[in-house]
This record gives C-alpha cells, sequence and structure tokens, in this order.
C-alpha cells in the first residue's frame, strides 16, 4: 500500500515526526511502521524523523498488508453506489445515503450503503460516522485504512462539522436555542434512548429555526456530540418530535423529516476546505407538501 502525498504551498516547515503526528495525526502504531521500516520518503529519498519538511515537498508512505488489520468486504450494487457518490479522491468518499438503508451491515453477508460504496470504489471503505436507518444525508467513509483513524480523530476533536435539516411538531419560543442533555438507554427498551438526569452520555445540539409552517417548523442542527438518536432524542424531548418518527412519538409522515444537509471538512492532507450539501428529493417533497396544506 502505497500514498503520495503534495504538501499545500502554504505549510510550515516543521520535522517529518511533527508533520505525521501533530499535522496529520497519524496513530503512534502506524507511526512505528513507517519508522521502523523507514517506510516514509521526501521527494523520493528515503527521510529520517527528524528531517524538516518544507510546503510543495512530496511525501509517500509506504505500508505493508500486516500494518492493517483490514476486515473483508462484500461489494454491493456498483451503480446505485455511484450514483449517491458526492465527492470522491484517493482518501475519502463522501455519499448521499437514501433513507431506510442501513449505513452499514450487522454481519458480512447483510448488504448495506457501505457495500453499495465499496463497489463503486471498487475496494473497501471503511465507516468514519453512521446515520440511523431511517435517516438521508451525508456521510463520510474513509477509502483506506491509512486515512481512516485520522479522520477518526478528527470527529472526535469537533474538527468534521455536520448540518441537518428537521422537520418537527410546534412551534418554537426563540429562533435559537441549544440543548444540553445527557442521553442514556432506555432501561424498558434498549433500541430507545431517553434524556436523564443522572449519568448518561453528554449530549449537545445546537438548533437554529429555519421556518415556520401552521403546526410544524423546519429547523436546522448542528452536532457537538454524535449520540445515538441524539437529534430525535433531544427534539422530542422538548415536544417537537420529528415528523414520521413512531420510536419518539413524532406525527405519522411518509419518512423521517430528518436530513444530513451539509458535510464540512479540512482534507487531513491537501488542507482543502471540503464542504458538501446533499439533497433529499423525498424530504424537499414532502416540504413542498407541507408549505402549500
Amino acid at each position: 500500500m502505497k500514498f503520495t502525498i503534495n504538501l499545500p504551498a502554504d505549510l510550515e516547515e516543521m520535522s517529518v515526526e511533527e508533520l505525521l503526528t501533530t499535522e496529520w495525526l497519524v496513530p503512534k502504531k502506524q507511526r512505528h511502521f513507517l519508522r521502523s521500516k523507514r517506510h516514509i520518503l521526501r521527494n523520493g529519498n528515503v527521510a529520517r524523523f527528524s528531517d524538516v519538511v518544507h510546503a510543495d515537498d512530496q511525501i509517500t508512505v509506504l505500508f505493508d498488508s500486516e500494518d492493517f488489520a483490514v476486515k473483508p468486504l462484500t461489494f454491493g450494487d456498483e451503480q446505485l453506489g455511484k450514483s449517491l457518490i458526492l465527492y470522491e479522491d484517493e482518501h475519502l468518499v463522501i455519499v448521499n445515503k437514501p433513507e431506510n438503508m442501513k449505513t452499514h451491515g450487522n454481519d458480512k453477508t447483510e448488504i448495506a450503503l457501505q457495500n453499495h460504496i465499496a463497489a463503486a470504489c471498487g475496494a473497501p471503505v471503511y465507516v468514519v460516522h453512521r446515520l440511523d436507518f431511517e435517516t438521508s444525508g451525508a456521510v463520510l467513509f474513509a477509502k483506506n485504512p491509512f486515512v481512516l483513524p485520522i479522520l477518526d480523530q478528527m470527529l472526535r476533536d469537533r474538527k468534521i462539522h455536520r448540518t441537518y435539516q428537521a422537520l418537527c411538531a410546534g412551534q418554537f419560543a426563540q429562533n435559537n436555542l441549544t440543548i444540553n442533555r445527557a442521553i442514556g438507554t432506555d432501561r424498558h427498551d434498549k433500541k430507545r434512548r431517553v434524556v436523564v438526569s443522572r449519568g448518561g452520555q453528554r449530549a449537545v445540539t445546537h438548533i437554529q429555526v429555519l421556518k415556520h409552517f401552521a403546526t410544524e417548523t423546519l429547523v436546522q442542527c448542528q452536532l457537538e456530540t454524535g449520540r445515538t438518536h441524539q437529534i430525535r432524542v433531544h427534539l422530542s424531548s422538548l415536544d417537537h418530535a420529528i415528523l414520521g418518527d413512531p420510536v419518539y412519538r413524532g406525527r405519522k409522515a411518509s419518512r423521517l423529516m430528518l436530513h444530513a444537509k451539509h458535510l464540512e471538512l479540512r482534507h487531513p492532507f491537501t488542507k482543502e476546505n471540503i464542504r458538501i450539501t446533499a439533497v433529499s428529493k423525498s424530504f424537499e417533497r414532502l416540504m413542498r407538501k407541507i408549505a402549500t396544506d
């Protein structure tokens, strides 16, 4: 496995070790392989970790197959996968997940979004984050096991920004609010989450009202944390359940009206700012119907 990366023109001078550790967030285990096997090159020559890299240098990293534990993945529908891709380069792919499709299967025999994207890319892809089965919108996959832990760390450091739209019941008293309420598992139903006063996981959702309708409100939601069902639980806890959400008492609709509209990040290697917008025809269609009723 070989990757060649051209350093951006505005990169400050730093050592190879600083590049791998601070700039690229390469995990310790992979840094050890690169150092011990002398598998990092600068402009075609073997580089030491103390060597200084400069803007526009060409960095090549080499990995043996045993450097990563890669599980086999069954491929899905190539044409479907290609139709869902919004952005793709050598290291990552952003796709538009349809509603009522799993992000990944529970076992190797189950075909899900991950399998279709792998077929479209011609190689396995790796889940960085997931969307609920019922939720549509932008999902990020890593295209190789080298970038996967880097993207994982960026997600933990809140350097990957996800913006959702939700159509929910009722009217909001204010146009901007932050819901900071811990979430735990419902002791009566392990598949369901609830707001809890003690214990649970910290959960923070920022809400902005986009449009009022007669009995519904379209809101924009930004996640500060990424808990299971977070937006659905938080809105339901304020009596603003999302339409089409039977788990959290949402009014009946043809689909769950929750859509991951935007995904934004700074590319870990090129430092390019990437902002992708995902459009859902079924979400927009139901929105138009609500607006005209």
